[in-house]
């Protein structure tokens, strides 16, 4: 610890104008200190490395401030640590990280469930973690599996970093602007709440890229898109969808489904902030200190900008919000492509919502005996005879799948099905936290979408249900804020979080954790049964039940019906299951009051 303090000096903070963590690293560090600082971080940076053979380099200035949280290190150390990283630790980190692949360095083994943070982008219904595959010469890995043991890693494009082409308002310390309410984070949910709080309010925007478009697909029911008016932000419709539950099985539901052309909504949205004055400054949030009646958010750079309210959107970093239980989500993971193949076997009108057959695997016994243990599906898009996006996903796991793992077995599929890709124009890996608690409440950061627990436990849906709450949110801030008594600090954050997270909402979440708990004991039969019971109720109750739109009493309704559809296998499989958990929600329900 003393060599820390001592050494903490010798690095010199860079220029105010520069990009960071992007610029050249000798223009801001001074080399001979580096070695004086191994002794007393080097589990950091061994963790550090870990995490980074799944991210790219640049994303690495984060990690090591995630891992000070996971290993509870105190006060002090953290404030250390963070100084310490802006100007040195990132650059050790980046130099040792460009020596993996040297014969001398063996690579370290990769946990099965990896840290999410505030890089983390949205797809389809998921926030994904950046871990591209292919780019250039690089040299890069699929968690322990080498990169050319898979045969579609060779197809994957370079990662695209188009962004918009538009002259944003950036906040400038100088013109000492006070920001009513700072939106921190970059992806749709962010956006959403920025257009919508701009209303009478002085709003700031927070992200490290605001104008780069958001990199992945989109998938939402129509109606849900509907109505929120933006409908025109889909590219691709399907006049409904499909679920194969085995071989003899197949559900075909009447409710039509899209993509959403992200190019457009993304455009939208910045638009709407451009004609309502929004303020975006270029950083990251390292960490928020509460005063009354502000908040100041400490950024990269160094700048301090105040805030009578700060809302995190940042995805499930949970940087900013406070957690006062055991997080124990349970993971949803996946990897998709948008590939051209040389044909398909899906009806181009209908998307395949769940494909659980597993005939494709007859050949592999060890995937087939890890398949029956864990479950996993193909969700598919297909836009045209030879352009379709595929998705292996493993609904639920704890711990999450390896996604070397899905890759096999998505790889066993496509070969089963015909389906030879000719080309990849994106990838899409991902790992979502599903359920576990909620932030506390209240609590000064006012929490929304994934770092306020909004993703479904039961699906991980999330796009829809929060972009509707994001107006609910900000009209909630309005009208504390332009009332009489004007409420700021802990009281109006209390306030809007109640309509954050209102009771009826609570316990609408609390059943949807039960059907996840049930998900997380079923195998592969087992799941099958249960997803071919899932569907049979009238469409109005797994209608509501995917877009969050049925509360506690037409949950139980729904419960009831799809027990009554289920085979007398199934129905035991859910008693036997579901008895525990359900026991734990009833508590959960009783305890929680407003």
């Amino acid at each position: 610890m003393d060599t820390l303090l001592n050494a903490k000096h010798a690095w010199i903070p860079p220029p105010s104008s520069m990009n960071w963590p992007f610029q050249q690293n000798n223009e801001f560090v001074f080399i001979p200190k580096i070695p004086k600082l191994w002794l007393p971080i080097n589990v950091l940076i061994i963790e550090a490395i870990r995490f980074s053979m799944r991210r790219g380099v640049h994303e690495l200035i984060w990690i090591d401030y995630s891992l000070i949280k996971l290993n509870q290190f105190n006060g002090q150390f953290i404030l250390i640590i963070i100084h310490v990283k802006r100007f040195s630790c990132y650059l050790f980190v980046w130099l040792l990280t460009k020596r993996l692949a040297a014969p001398m360095v063996k690579p370290l083994p990769v946990p099965s469930v990896h840290w999410l943070d505030a890089s983390t982008r949205y797809t389809r219904r998921h926030w994904v973690q950046p871990c591209v595959l292919q780019t250039g010469s690089r040299q890069r890995r699929i968690g322990n599996l080498p990169a050319n043991t898979i045969p579609l890693v060779d197809k994957v494009p370079d990662t695209n970093n188009e962004q918009l082409e538009l002259d944003l308002p950036l906040y400038y310390p100088s013109k000492g602007l006070f920001m009513e309410r700072s939106v921190v984070g970059g992806g749709p949910l962010a956006g959403c709440s920025t257009t919508s709080l701009r209303r009478r309010l002085l709003v700031g925007s927070i992200e490290p890229i605001p104008k780069q478009f958001w990199p992945n697909n989109y998938g939402v029911w129509d109606d849900d898109f509907e109505e929120m008016d933006l409908y025109d932000c889909l590219d691709a419709t399907w006049s409904g969808a499909v679920v194969y539950a085995d071989d003899g099985s197949t559900k075909h539901l009447q409710r039509p489904y899209g993509r959403v052309k992200r190019n457009n909504l993304k455009s939208k949205v910045m638009q709407k902030c451009l004609s309502n004055g929004v303020t975006f400054h270029q950083a990251r949030v390292l960490k928020v200190i509460h005063e009354e009646p502000k908040s100041l958010l400490i950024c990269t750079h160094g700048l301090t900008i105040d805030a009578t309210v700060a809302l995190d959107a940042t995805g499930f970093s949970r940087r900013l919000v406070q957690m006062d239980k055991p997080y124990n989500p349970g993971y949803q993971v996946a990897y998709g492509i948008l590939a051209e193949v040389e044909e398909h076997p899906f009806d181009v009108d209908k998307m395949v919502f769940m494909d659980w057959r597993d005939s494709h695997l007859n050949g592999y016994v060890d995937l087939k005996e890890r398949k029956d243990k864990m479950p996993t599906f193909l969700y598919a898009m297909p836009f045209s005879s030879n352009r379709i996006f595929l998705d292996e996903t493993s609904s639920v796991a704890r711990p999450g799948l390896q996604l070397e793992d899905i890759q096999e077995r998505m790889v066993a599929r496509l070969k089963h099905l015909g389906i030879k890709v000719k080309s990849i124009e994106e990838d899409e890996p991902c790992v979502i936290p599903m359920g576990g608690p909620l932030p506390v409440m209240p609590q000064r950061v006012v929490g929304i979408g994934g770092t306020a627990g909004m993703v479904h436990p039961s699906t991980g849906y999330m796009v829809a249900r929060t972009l509707a709450a994001a107006p609910e949110v900000a009209n909630s801030m309005v009208q504390y804020l332009g009332s009489e008594s004007s409420l700021s600090g802990n009281e109006l954050s209390a306030e809007v979080w109640k309509d954050v997270w209102p009771i009826e909402r609570r316990r609408q979440r609390e059943f949807f954790c039960f059907g996840m708990d049930i998900l997380l004991k079923l195998d592969l039969q087992a799941t099958r049964r249960f997803f071919d019971a899932f569907f049979d109720p009238e469409p109005r109750y797994w209608h509501g039940f995917l877009s969050s739109g049925l509360f506690l009493p037409e949950l139980l309704l729904f419960g009831l019906s799809l027990f009554s559809h289920a085979s007398n296998t199934c129905m035991f499989e859910i008693m036997a299951k579901g008895t525990v958990p359900l026991v734990n929600k009833i508590n959960h329900l009783l305890h929680d009051k407003d």
